[in-house]
């Protein structure tokens, strides 16, 4: 179930303006993997992620800047939870070369985003030091784990789109409504790769 409904709001509710119906469609996918957790018996914190998740799809499917920083705070939560997941399962560092990459596009944020931030560079920025450290978290995981990380790797993803779509509208605004679909499945995809891998 939750996967078609996420296919429906992909192809059909994705690129429509904000209605109550649109929010409802946006945040069940993800409120329906945390269900899905929790009775197959799975960590306490990818619950925990999941459901602070579908918080932020609502409150980022509404419009004005309190609902913004709302999302922003929920998905920051997800991350520290993710964090609190994946940093017990670590073996050893993790690879040199996707690090380096991770950090490099971190690093980059200063320069095509956080000029366009305004008041909410702070938060964005300590927004994008919580998906890192997430993301390098999964980089880490044992090779038998490698779903979660090919999930951290599309949230990474679905991220920048988004980050291009909020606040460097005169890159996006051309190419709005194909970034909007792309974004989704990013974004859906990293969520269903994450519940799989680490719900046993």
């Amino acid at each position: 179930m939750s996967c078609v409904v996420s296919v429906a709001y992909g192809l059909w509710f994705c690129h429509r303006p904000v209605t109550a119906w649109r929010s409802v469609v946006k945040t069940v996918p993800v409120a329906l993997l945390a269900l899905w957790a929790a009775l197959a018996g799975g960590p306490v914190w990818l619950v925990a992620a999941l459901a602070l998740s579908a918080f932020g799809d609502f409150a980022l499917s509404r419009e004005g800047e309190r609902a913004f920083l709302a999302g922003l705070c929920g998905f920051a939560l997800a991350h520290v939870a993710y964090i609190a997941l994946l940093a017990g399962l670590v073996e050893g560092a993790p690879p040199v070369v996707p690090l380096v990459a991770l950090l490099a596009l971190a690093v980059s944020t200063e320069l095509w985003l956080a000029p366009h931030t305004g008041e909410m560079r702070w938060p964005v920025r300590v927004y994008v030091g919580l998906i890192t450290v997430m993301a390098g978290c999964a980089l880490a995981l044992p090779g038998a784990m490698w779903l979660a990380a090919l999930g951290a790797g599309a949230f990474v993803l679905s991220d920048t789109v988004l980050a291009v779509q909020l606040f460097r509208r005169d890159v996006a605004a051309r190419f709005d409504r194909a970034l909007s679909a792309v974004l989704w499945a990013l974004y859906y995809g990293a969520q269903m790769a994450m519940a799989l891998a680490l719900a046993g």
